[in-house]
């Protein structure tokens, strides 16, 4: 193949780069209780939780495509027999460093995700409340503020995944198998051949299964908030108070099992239809085929290191965000204070009458 046809060009990047930024300002508008806090503590939640837990995400992708029958014919993928056939094969094959692959588009991932969805979320909930942070929400505006604020961040994010997910399976010889189209050197490079060989259509593989998977969201939140309501109202304390690390802790945890229980299948699809190994024509195709040759079992492929990474990662995400989001906010209002309290200063000053000075 020729390499001209490899080449990264500025006109791929930059018509990328617009079509998916120029949106941005037409969506923002549609928020009118916008904190920066929310965003900066939601960003450092994903980017602490998925530096410490990256290898467990890469075991996870692994072993959701593992012994899939939708491979595309003459790729020989490496079998694994279970989460510890994975850890000591992929470090016999690529060394620690076949654990962190793609970590850096992890932590991007994981940042840009985590902050647009608390961003968002916080936002929604804020205008549900009319700014009034005190008021409490019922479970069904919780769900509500956090489907929308799921599908928002998902199409903003989709792209990132797709390729996340393709850099973490090109895997040692596999790769020569694939066409120099699939071959990535890195995050750009992935980024620009799958939108000039496969176009938007294949920065958004595993929309569909994303879009429902926005329940996993709306789950999540609502469990997480009514722990928090119901655990503020029995301290008979406003349902906003500040928490220790370890409630923090436990409400996350226990919000994620059960939101990973419930929507699992659809993450494993999501993953699949991702996967530039496999030959699918969608979602309905990766359903009836998976259900045929692996049946109930092959839905939940994976889910043991997932609950085992999602959980930990969760709640350190959430207790970061907690944590980090009071303390801008307390900063802010503490500014905000201090600067309305120099301009009244400044008023009275002004406003004193002048004294002669004694020659």
């Amino acid at each position: 193949m020729a390499t001209s046809s490899t080449i990264t060009s500025p006109k791929d990047e930059t018509t990328l780069v617009s079509a998916v930024c120029l949106p941005m300002t037409a969506l923002f508008r549609r928020y009118q209780q916008i904190k920066y806090e929310h965003l900066v503590a939601g960003i450092a939640g994903g980017v602490v939780s998925s530096t410490i837990l990256h290898p467990l995400d890469t075991i996870r992708t692994r072993l959701a495509v593992n012994g899939s029958q939708l491979i595309c014919a003459g790729v020989r993928r490496p079998h694994y027999g279970g989460l510890v056939d994975v850890l000591t094969s992929i470090t016999r094959t690529d060394g620690l460093h076949g654990l962190y692959r793609g970590v850096s588009l992890g932590i991007l991932t994981a940042g840009c995700t985590w902050g647009s969805y608390f961003f968002f979320y916080d936002a929604l909930k804020a205008e549900l409340q009319r700014d009034d942070p005190t008021k409490l929400l019922g479970p069904a505006q919780h769900m509500m503020a956090a489907a929308e604020a799921g599908v928002v961040t998902l199409v903003l994010t989709n792209p990132i995944w797709v390729i996340k997910t393709r850099l973490c399976l090109q895997f040692g010889e596999g790769s020569h198998y694939l066409s120099e189209q699939k071959r990535y050197k890195g995050i750009m490079d992935a980024l620009v051949k799958t939108y000039r060989y496969e176009g938007f259509r294949g920065l958004y593989r595993g929309f569909l299964p994303g879009f429902f998977g926005v329940s996993h969201s709306a789950i999540q939140f609502m469990v997480y908030e009514e722990m928090k309501s119901r655990y503020n109202n029995h301290r008979n304390m406003s349902i906003d108070s500040r928490m220790s690390t370890l409630t923090y802790l436990s409400f996350a945890a226990m919000s994620k099992m059960v939101a990973v229980t419930a929507t699992y299948p659809y993450q494993l699809m999501r993953t699949r239809m991702q996967d530039q190994y496999l030959q699918c024509n969608g979602a309905i195709d990766v359903l009836t085929r998976t259900w045929k040759h692996e049946g109930v079992r092959g839905f939940y492929k994976g889910m043991l290191p997932t609950l085992l990474r999602v959980t930990p990662a969760t709640a350190i995400t959430f207790v970061v965000y907690e944590h980090v989001s009071h303390s801008l906010i307390q900063n802010s209002a503490v500014a905000s204070n201090s600067l309305v309290t120099d301009e009244r200063d400044d008023d009275t000053l002004s406003s004193a009458p002048v004294t002669p000075a004694v020659l």
